[in-house]
């Protein structure tokens, strides 16, 4: 009985929870958080750890902070690796959505996970979000979030690709009739992305850069194919022939060479996942082009140099970064029709 009465207070909400961001979808008012997917709390031996900040502010301090306080990412390559960190953030959003009805709400929640993803992780993802205050909690896998997000019409007879390339994981997914006939994923995306830069940086340029830069350089000139005007960035550092501080140019050229191995991989993940397509689904997938989700989908020159190497039309989604949170707000909308495209332990 109290579990019916705390519906009623609840807004059911959906839950994109990726290695880099977590994005929250309330039903009835679309994306309401947008925030990466980062803690900072302050470890005590003695009483439990204090949660110091979550999301944007808990970014803000990598690198930065005291031995007393600890900032880390609790999900790698779109799994749980620390159930009590994770458990706290869904708690967060949970309330967050809910406001000041959150002592009696507790909401149904859809949280995406890879379709890679094992029995035990799917149900740990599920015992953190009851633990958060769910009332009751569901999994969708993130290709077929994603497509939907992306208004692929997968309930039709008719083959669909999407690829979507995330903050720990690349995931390809041929569907059809409202199911994921192949899918294949990669633990290669932009955290891969991230460590390449800051790689070429230390080898070709001996300097050290954090995490947070060798974002910045790929989001300005990061690219997968030669561009009409190559592009540069400036960018500061620890030199690491002595110590000191250190500011070089870097072009874009420069790090498209660092991340030529990563797109490679990435193609032989698609070329891989056709191969086990039927030819009827490849026909189909001829005809539509292939979809590109994810923050990775954002990557200059990416879409060109997928359709020329797979001699395939490849397209950028609308709203790549979202596409999984607004194929979450579709399911959300029609809960009980769309139940068969969920997962419940």
């Amino acid at each position: 009985m109290f579990r019916f009465l705390s519906g009623l207070f609840a807004r059911d909400m959906g839950i994109d929870l990726g290695t880099a961001n977590v994005v929250v979808y309330q039903k009835g008012k679309g994306i309401v958080a947008d925030e990466p997917s980062v803690i900072a709390y302050r470890k005590s031996p003695n009483t439990k750890d204090e949660i110091i900040a979550i999301g944007r502010r808990a970014k803000d301090m990598i690198g930065k902070t005291p031995q007393s306080i600890i900032t880390l990412r609790p999900l790698r390559h779109g799994v749980i690796a620390n159930f009590d960190v994770t458990e706290a953030m869904l708690q967060f959003y949970i309330r967050m959505v809910n406001g000041e009805r959150r002592l009696f709400a507790h909401p149904r929640v859809i949280v995406s996970v890879p379709a890679c993803v094992t029995e035990v992780e799917r149900k740990a993802v599920i015992d953190a979000c009851l633990g958060g205050g769910a009332r009751e909690a569901y999994i969708i896998e993130e290709p077929l979030a994603a497509a939907l997000g992306a208004g692929l019409p997968i309930h039709e007879p008719k083959g669909s690709m999407v690829m979507n390339i995330g903050g720990g994981a690349t995931e390809v997914a041929v569907l059809s009739l409202g199911g994921i006939v192949e899918s294949s994923s990669l633990r290669v995306a932009g955290d891969d992305i991230d460590e390449a830069i800051v790689e070429l940086l230390r080898q070709n340029f001996k300097m050290c850069i954090g995490e947070a830069t060798a974002e910045e350089i790929k989001i300005s000139v990061g690219s997968a194919c030669p561009l009409d005007e190559e592009l540069s960035i400036e960018v500061k550092g620890r030199d690491l022939s002595n110590g000191l501080p250190k500011t070089l140019v870097v072009t874009s050229s420069d790090v498209r060479i660092a991340l030529e191995p990563l797109i490679r991989r990435m193609e032989e993940t698609v070329r891989e996942t056709l191969e086990r397509t039927s030819p009827e689904l490849v026909r189909d997938i001829v005809e539509r082009g292939i979809i590109l989700t994810g923050g990775g989908a954002m990557l200059k020159g990416l879409s060109k140099r997928l359709s020329l190497s797979l001699n395939i039309p490849v397209m950028c989604a609308e709203q790549p970064l979202y596409a999984v949170a607004l194929g979450i707000g579709k399911v959300l909308d029609e809960l009980e029709k769309m139940k068969r495209v969920l997962i419940s332990i």
